[in-house]
């Protein structure tokens, strides 16, 4: 679908329309625990989207971000749980922020670039046909060592406009997506609609000729 093979779209199959509206409604009721606390603006038209459709709702997303992490040294697990994060940036940053926020790591930190991210619900199986996989879109460069910067302001610098690069990237891919996961939508819809009509029509020509019928035999 135009490209999408780019993205992490992930999606859960429900049965039941009962127990998926009451899931959706749940879900989107709840307070947002996310560190920002909100939907990033960058790509809350496509969660609006999809949360006003019948068979969809998110659960989690994030438009793309740039961020400097403090892990624990030696550790090669650099998951969110396991680390600290001494800036955050979902959009293009400053290398003088990012340098100010490294004087601060105790750790082993690590610069990465993380691209957008959506966690999709779908209540049917048909649903689901619009999936797509993780983004290689990615940056991950260490910069210190327990607490040590390891590298020059220089380099910092280097790194952080490709970090730039790639958000540029990045917000444009979120477009492209956008566009084409709502002409999909809608064109689903039609043919649902189209499909929906002919049934109509095909039941009624049935009546007319079980009608046509009686008339004979009177």
């Amino acid at each position: 679908m135009c490209g999408t093979e780019l993205y992490f779209f992930c999606l859960v199959v429900m049965s039941g329309a009962n127990t998926f509206g009451q899931w959706k409604k749940q879900c989107l009721g709840k307070v947002d625990f996310s560190k920002k606390g909100s939907v990033d603006e960058d790509i809350g038209h496509v969660v609006s989207f999809l949360n006003e459709r019948e068979n969809y709702f998110t659960t989690s997303s994030c438009s793309g971000r740039i961020v400097l992490v403090d892990g624990v040294p030696d550790s090669p697990d650099v998951r969110k749980q396991n680390c600290s994060w001494l800036f955050v940036s979902h959009g293009k940053c400053a290398t003088e922020d990012v340098v100010s926020a490294l004087r601060k790591s105790s750790g082993d930190a690590v610069l990465k670039f993380e691209p957008f991210v959506l966690h999709v619900q779908c209540k049917r199986l048909e649903d689901a046909q619009l999936l797509a996989v993780r983004s290689t879109h990615c940056l991950e460069v260490p910069l210190g060592h327990k607490g040590e910067i390891l590298v020059s302001e220089e380099y910092i610098c280097f790194v952080v406009s490709i970090a730039n690069l790639k958000m540029e990237e990045n917000l444009k891919r979120i477009d492209r997506f956008s566009q084409c996961l709502m002409a999909a939508l809608q064109q689903e819809q039609s043919t649902c609609s189209t499909e929906g009509e002919n049934k109509e029509k095909s039941a009624y020509k049935r009546r007319r000729r079980r009608q046509q019928r009686d008339l004979v035999r009177l």
